[in-house]
């Protein structure tokens, strides 16, 4: 007879945005068919966009372990709870390099194998302040003028209003 094979199975988004310069908590959650071993272990990889090598990112085996090296070194720390099955991760200071696509893998002795967790992060840049600025400006500016055009119309219709009333009792008059 077959047994059925143990197989951890890897849930994350499958894209992500975020503002440069900003903190993104990368969500990856994880079930298994077997209890949660002591020997479980996640590891967190970085394939960038110009699809060069993968690069490490981030290691849980019993406890978090942050890298010495890489694009990632202290910018990267555990946020997951192994409990909850939630093995995210958070990036600080996100930069333009940091787009590419992340990988979260679970290992759940004996659930060994299993889903791997993708996830395509884009970093896109910031609206600076000068361009809010000049945009509120020009609304601004649009609306203000539209209502100048409005009382302009409003007091030109009220003054010849005026002045077929005085031709009309100047004619009266004559009359």
């Amino acid at each position: 007879a077959l047994w059925p094979a143990a197989a951890v199975e890897v849930h994350t988004s499958k894209e992500v945005d975020a503002v440069n310069g900003t903190n993104l908590r990368l969500k990856c959650t994880f079930s298994s068919s077997s209890p949660i071993s002591q020997h479980l272990s996640v590891t967190w990889n970085f394939q960038p966009e110009d699809l060069s090598s993968h690069e490490p990112v981030f290691y849980y085996l019993k406890e978090p372990y942050k890298l010495s090296a890489g694009r990632f070194k202290e910018r990267i720390t555990w946020d997951g709870n192994i409990e909850r099955n939630d093995v995210s991760i958070i990036i600080w200071n996100l930069q333009p390099t940091d787009n590419g696509t992340f990988t979260c893998q679970v290992k759940n002795p004996p659930d060994v194998d299993g889903t791997i967790g993708e996830v395509r992060l884009r970093v896109v840049q910031k609206v600076h302040f000068s361009e809010i600025h000049f945009l509120a400006v020009a609304i601004g500016s649009a609306c203000v003028l539209m209502i100048i055009v409005v009382i302009v119309v409003i007091i030109c219709r009220h003054h010849r209003n005026k002045a077929q009333e005085k031709r009309i009792e100047v004619a009266d008059t004559e009359l």
